[in-house]
């Protein structure tokens, strides 16, 4: 049997210290978090994403009172994209939360469905797709959605 070690380089940095679209867009997805629809989670996640045309589009999470019909605010902003904009690939997205206290201390991380929308977003496009994940405490930088699902499965793995 032999080891196999993964390894995953992650960038962290102040909000001020990233490039004024990536500040705005971040700041996009703070101002989402205000659109969540969560009576239930009291969880305010947003989503802000930045298609090649430099269009930016954003998402909230939604909630339902029959949970699994809710949807994840990363989600929301990227099936809006690919609805009215499905020629321009999703080059960077945005995401942050609040909870009752206000914005989160430290970044959150997508859900496992949303990793694998992003992924398929990826190999769509053929591209990576540049995450900014927020909290109060700075920025998690992340290159491509495969730096955080190094194990993924896509299209390709079925032929």
């Amino acid at each position: 049997m032999k080891e196999i070690k993964i390894e995953t380089s992650i960038q962290f940095c102040q909000l001020e210290d990233l490039e004024e679209t990536d500040q705005q867009l971040v700041k996009k997805a703070i101002i989402a978090t205000k659109n969540s629809y969560s009576p239930y989670s009291h969880f305010r996640v947003g989503a802000a994403l930045r298609l090649a045309n430099g269009m930016e589009i954003i998402g909230a999470n939604q909630e339902n009172a029959a949970y699994p019909v809710g949807l994840c605010a990363e989600r929301t902003a990227i099936f809006a994209a690919q609805a009215n904009y499905p020629e321009q690939p999703i080059v960077a997205i945005a995401i942050t939360a609040a909870n009752e206290n206000g914005l989160v201390k430290n970044p959150v991380s997508p859900c496992g469905s949303c990793r694998q929308v992003m992924l398929e977003i990826e190999d769509r496009y053929k591209q990576p797709l540049k995450i900014f994940l927020y909290g109060t405490d700075g920025v998690y930088i992340i290159n491509s959605v495969k730096d955080i699902m190094p194990l993924y499965f896509v299209d390709e793995a079925m032929h």
